[in-house]
């Protein structure tokens, strides 16, 4: 397994793709009535671009580039993540522009925002900002960028979810697969997803969207939900191995260590090194590049 899941991995970028869902989440984050779907111009990257580098959704609409994230864990860096999709999508939109000439070039204004709907709890709306990833803090950075990050499970941001009716509806259906998914256990999955489609077609929750795209939705919520297992149980694996390592020399402190060092190999991209942890001599190794990483 790597950290890297395959591209359109969940259903709210796939609702996205639409210019009509686009437009709605635009007028409910922007308090704008925009009608037209077509002023919308998607500029979502995808693996055209880069095998590794690619966003849930872009696109421009008076002048506004929203780049938006949805997230299903915590990740606190989203800012140097939508640095570098901001940046790929400018240099797509300004190859034929002169930028060494005298007048200067206007580019689309861009809004960051991450909607957040994973099972731990967290506030309702904060900010993640760019310099708090400095190594040196400055008081008054020479770049910034700021992602707004909406909480949009049961019970957070409901005027926002009001305004929105996909993005509404999309969490409705998310709760379901996660209320079957309780009751059956991970061995059925793929059957508490049908059962939550299912649902939503009965009760009109998505009903033309789930039905036109009802075998990629089973797909990519299987792999959403399989991604995340495979994460909590090489954190929890490695929680064990620290344990185990620090009874064997009198010492707990390991565990919270080698989870951290997990979580960083998976969100690399190395979770084979994992595995390899086991060789004391290696796992000392990354333990140092780790320590050297995050001084």
């Amino acid at each position: 397994m790597t950290g890297n899941r395959e591209y359109k991995s969940d259903v709210f970028s796939m609702l996205m793709e639409d210019p009509e869902n686009a437009l709605s989440l635009y007028n409910a984050m922007n308090g704008s009535d925009y009608t037209d779907p077509e002023l919308v111009e998607i500029c979502t990257l995808d693996r055209g671009i880069s095998l590794t580098v690619h966003n849930d959704a872009s696109f421009v609409l008076d002048m506004n580039l929203s780049i938006y994230e949805h997230q299903s864990t915590i990740c606190p860096n989203m800012p140097v993540r939508s640095l570098i999709y901001f940046t790929i999508i400018l240099e797509g939109m300004l190859k034929d522009r002169n930028l060494y000439g005298r007048k200067l070039v206007k580019i689309p204004t861009p809004r960051f925002a991450v909607f957040y709907n994973g099972e731990e709890e967290q506030p309702e709306i904060y900010e993640l900002r760019l310099s708090d990833a400095f190594v040196h803090p400055m008081e008054q950075p020479e770049i910034e960028l700021i992602c707004t990050v909406y909480n949009i499970n049961c019970g957070k941001n409901r005027k926002l979810l009001e305004k929105c009716r996909f993005l509404r509806e999309y969490m409705i259906f998310v709760d379901y697969v996660r209320e079957y998914h309780r009751l059956a256990g991970f061995e059925e999955l793929e059957h508490s997803i049908e059962q939550a489609i299912d649902r939503c077609i009965r009760e009109d929750i998505l009903r033309e969207f789930l039905m036109k795209h009802r075998s990629e939705v089973v797909k990519v919520v299987k792999l959403d939900y399989t991604f995340d297992r495979q994460l909590m149980l090489e954190r929890e694996e490695s929680r064990e191995e620290g344990r185990a390592e620090g009874r064997a020399e009198g010492r707990t402190e390991g565990s919270d260590e080698m989870t951290e060092l997990a979580i960083h190999l998976i969100r690399a991209g190395r979770a084979e090194d994992i595995e390899r942890c086991r060789d004391a001599t290696y796992r000392n190794k990354l333990l140092e590049e780790f320590h050297l990483r995050n001084k």
